[in-house]
């Protein structure tokens, strides 16, 4: 009942929005609506192969969004149907409603929005609300934020809210507040020299009650009802440089993902960059110590975490490249570094040849107390051969701790090479191409002695997988024809254990907003990684279908 009031009160607000806009077509103001849907099918079928399981008949994840936009009051609301969901997405994300509605109003410097809506302070080492489908992720808040400018070069946010859980809201009170400020906007100096110079802070407050948590049958934890946590920050940008430094702390906080310890929470970032004359170079590092924060402390899961810390590592696109992605400790500690060089070889150089070349370098590396959770080196080539003819290579070396971010399995070690050659046909047409090979190693062979056995006995190549047991090879290709068509096949193969094809193949149309999608093909049970949150996908076959439809009314 509480639900059907407050989608009352939305549906009023669209009315009363739509009445004062009418009145007000006079002085040239209007009302527009947009939205978007998208819906996801899967009609599964059992496939003893890979261990997928056909459970429904049927399955579907599918979103309707809808905003209502006016000069001064928007209003928006999202319908979500995951009663039959795909698979990974059963338990806690079957059902359907309306879980998120909202109304902003706006007047002259000052916003303020009632409902559900998503907020980050900074880089969110301390907050950050966010949506995130294909991982399951939709943290955002239920109460009220209001946001205000109120000189030039200064904005102030203030929020309290309860915090999403699938298709309900964490009884805990998050509450913050952040003041930025660009003092360049009162440096004409500054401004005049391109100069950009930020300082902010922010401060978040969880409330939760006390919960009958054991240390023994004798004894429970006393458990602090509010928990606090702060953040300061700066960033610099003038001319081709760049540099963001970032510093958060949390007061004591015992939950699951602690071990109900009471120690504090810090986090601290720097990030430098520097791009010129087709040189670009990135320099990163982040420590994390317990910065576990979440709504709820007693959960597990991605639903109810306030804040986020990025993953300093590459997020790959390739699919071999992202088999083993990383996954942020927030619980622990970590040390993450990541350095990345990039250089644009000139056309018509002699390294650059007549199309130019691009050259990148990319390095991440995460560890903490003497052990390494995840290192990575790529190295990729982008070099047009002919005026239709673009290559990209790729090589990879790859460090995975399968114990630390899964909880099983020990060090994964991996060479993986791509090529990715595409060929334009005509204004409309290309075909584009990827081979793709993993030689993985779970033994203690260093990365020289892996990559002297590739470049110095290249006839070992038909022997290896005597040692490297886990190897994959990816093929793909796929047909564009502009700007309504694309057609793709794909196969992924494990050389080494399981001799299993994981196929694929899709058949894609695009016209005036919409997008739809047919396929069939298996997928590979694994995790789904985005910015260091993953989430673990089991494995499936099947028929798919995918619709798309943004739109926009006046």
């Amino acid at each position: 009942m509480k639900r059907l009031f407050l989608y009352i009160i939305v549906l009023c607000c669209y009315c009363g929005v739509a009445a004062q806009e009418q009145d007000q077509e006079k002085q040239g103001s209007g009302v527009k609506l947009t939205g978007s849907i998208q819906s996801d099918m899967l009609v599964p079928m059992n496939d003893d192969a890979i261990g997928a399981e056909k459970t429904e008949d049927f399955q579907t994840n599918t979103y309707v969004d809808l905003m209502l936009q006016s000069k001064y009051v928007d209003a928006g609301l999202r319908l979500e149907y995951l009663d039959h969901p795909l698979p990974g997405f059963e338990k806690d994300f079957k059902g359907w409603g309306v879980p998120n509605f909202w109304v902003k109003g706006r007047y002259k410097n000052t916003e303020l929005t009632l409902g559900s809506f998503y907020e980050q302070f900074g880089l969110g080492l301390i907050l950050r609300t966010y949506e995130q489908r294909a991982l399951g992720i939709d943290n955002s808040l239920m109460g009220a934020r209001l946001i205000t400018r109120p000189v030039k070069g200064l904005t102030i946010k203030a929020l309290s809210g309860r915090q999403r859980r699938y298709w309900d809201w964490n009884k805990g009170l998050v509450s913050g507040a952040d003041a930025e400020v660009n003092i360049n906007e009162w440096i004409p100096a500054l401004r005049d020299r391109g100069t950009e110079l930020m300082i902010g802070g922010s401060w978040v407050n969880k409330y939760e009650k006390q919960e009958d948590i054991f240390v023994d049958p004798t004894h429970k934890y006393n458990l602090p009802e509010y928990v606090n946590a702060w953040d300061v920050r700066a960033s610099l940008n003038t001319g081709p440089w760049s540099i963001l430094a970032e510093y958060a702390q949390k007061t004591q906080d015992p939950s699951f993902d602690n071990g109900y310890n009471y120690d504090k929470g810090t986090a601290a970032v720097l990030s430098g960059s520097y791009s010129n004359n087709g040189l670009s170079i990135l320099l990163q590092a982040k420590r994390s110590e317990n910065m576990s924060f979440r709504s709820r402390r007693s959960m597990i899961g991605t639903s109810s975490f306030i804040n986020h810390l990025p993953a300093f590592t590459q997020d790959q696109t390739y699919a071999l490249a992202a088999l083993y992605p990383y996954a942020t400790q927030l619980a622990g500690g970590e040390w993450a570094y990541q350095a990345e060089v990039g250089y644009n070889f000139k056309r018509k150089t002699k390294l650059g040849g007549k199309y130019g070349m691009n050259l990148k370098l990319n390095f991440s590396h995460v560890r903490w107390k003497g052990e390494t959770f995840y290192q990575d080196i790529d190295l990729t080539m982008t070099r047009k051969l002919s005026s239709s003819v673009k290559l990209i290579l790729m090589y990879m070396n790859q460090r995975y701790n399968q114990t630390v971010v899964e909880g099983h399995g020990g060090m994964i070690r991996s060479n993986i090479f791509i090529a990715d050659v595409k060929f334009q046909l005509s204004k409309k047409a290309s075909i584009r191409t990827e081979l793709q090979y993993m030689i993985r190693s779970d033994d203690d062979l260093d990365w020289g002695y892996d990559f002297a056995v590739l470049a110095l006995a290249p006839h070992w190549m038909f022997s290896i997988n005597d040692v490297y047991k886990g190897d994959w090879a990816y093929g793909l290709i796929e047909l564009s024809l502009a700007p309504h068509w694309m057609f793709s096949l794909s196969d992924m193969y494990n050389v080494g254990d399981t001799k299993t094809h994981y196929y694929h193949g899709d058949v894609t149309f695009s016209a005036a907003g919409h997008r739809v999608s047919l396929g069939f093909g298996r997928t590979r049970a694994g995790y789904n990684c985005s910015g260091g949150v993953c989430r673990y996908v089991p494995a499936s076959r099947g028929f798919t279908l995918s619709y798309n439809y943004n739109f926009s009314i006046l």
